[in-house]
């Protein structure tokens, strides 16, 4: 419980600070879409970029543990955005950004200490298996969806042309692609473009983490507490779930293997939900608090994870 705490208090720190600012007046309101802004268009791709230069391709994939813990993620988001549409009178895109912000887990901030200290280094190969294609293809999934839902009555073939003009020019994606590109290709960076994206992506979690915060000044947590607790159980609850019932007793995975996925799985929401949410102007309040509650409520839940795995 202690880890848990240490790795999730830092992270509460960074969003209160932004919280307080806001609100006394020490950082402007305005100035907090443009921090967001910067997060989005510059500090998030380098931080893609970074992510999918570096990572170990060549790493053993258990496809077994990968392919049950992306069926969880893609199930919730289903649900996530039926239940926010047909349940809470969402619209589609909100229903979208909700259903995002049950799916998209905080492998990183919270994933990586939390299975470390849990596991050991000897995790880490199957970790970095589940993440390094984490946000690249769960972000281009709710993108192409959210385009689709916003199509305003189009035709599909004009909604999917839409869809890919904005996914091509979207930053983020562009990190990905680069990222990957100069992974394949074996490119070596020189020192100061590393250098670069290095300190770059390290701005992506003060800036995403106090510009939450201070969004959060904007929002009433009872005007959608019901719906934000909806997406964090199928999040914290459902989702690992799904995976854990897929290898265990279908699949019947080694335990050794299967419970890296699905604690993994049961990390909380990542802050990406809110960057995706103000992206697009859809659901930011919902996106916020999902990421608040289910942060608040993951010191139990992965506490219980962990004890039915067998930690």
């Amino acid at each position: 419980m202690l880890s848990i705490l240490n790795v999730i208090l830092p992270v509460f720190a960074l969003m209160m600070l932004g919280n307080l600012a806001v609100r006394f007046k020490l950082f402007p309101t305005e100035g907090v879409r443009g921090l967001v802004m910067f997060v989005n268009n510059f500090a998030t791709p380098c931080l893609l970029f970074q992510a999918l230069a570096t990572a170990d391709f060549s790493a053993t994939f258990n496809f077994s543990v990968i392919g049950p813990f992306y069926v969880g993620a893609v199930s919730v988001f289903t649900i996530g955005a039926i239940l926010a549409v047909k349940l809470f009178g969402n619209r589609p895109g909100e229903g979208v950004s909700s259903g995002f912000a049950a799916m998209f887990t905080n492998t990183v901030l919270i994933g990586i200490p939390i299975m470390t200290r849990a596991y050991g280094p000897e995790a880490l190969p199957t970790t970095f298996s589940i993440i390094a294609f984490h946000a690249s293809v769960l972000i281009t999934m709710g993108m192409l969806v959210m385009e689709l839902v916003r199509r305003d009555g189009a035709p599909l073939h004009k909604a999917l042309w839409v869809a890919l003009i904005r996914i091509v020019s979207n930053p983020l994606l562009w990190g990905i692609v680069l990222g990957a590109a100069v992974n394949i290709s074996g490119l070596k960076l020189v020192e100061p473009v590393e250098a670069f994206i290095a300190m770059m992506a390290a701005a992506v979690t003060p800036a995403a983490l106090f510009g939450l915060g201070g969004a959060l000044n904007e929002y009433k947590l009872s005007e959608n507490w019901a719906q934000s607790l909806t997406m964090s159980a199928l999040k914290l609850i459902v989702q690992p779930l799904i995976a854990y019932v897929i290898m265990v007793p279908i699949m019947q995975v080694d335990h050794e293997f299967a419970r890296y996925g699905v604690l993994l799985a049961a990390m909380p929401s990542g802050i990406n939900a809110y960057v995706f949410a103000s992206y697009y102007n859809r659901g930011i309040n919902v996106a916020t608090n999902t990421v608040l509650i289910s942060t608040v409520l993951s010191v139990l839940t992965v506490s219980a994870w962990l004890y039915i795995l067998g930690l």
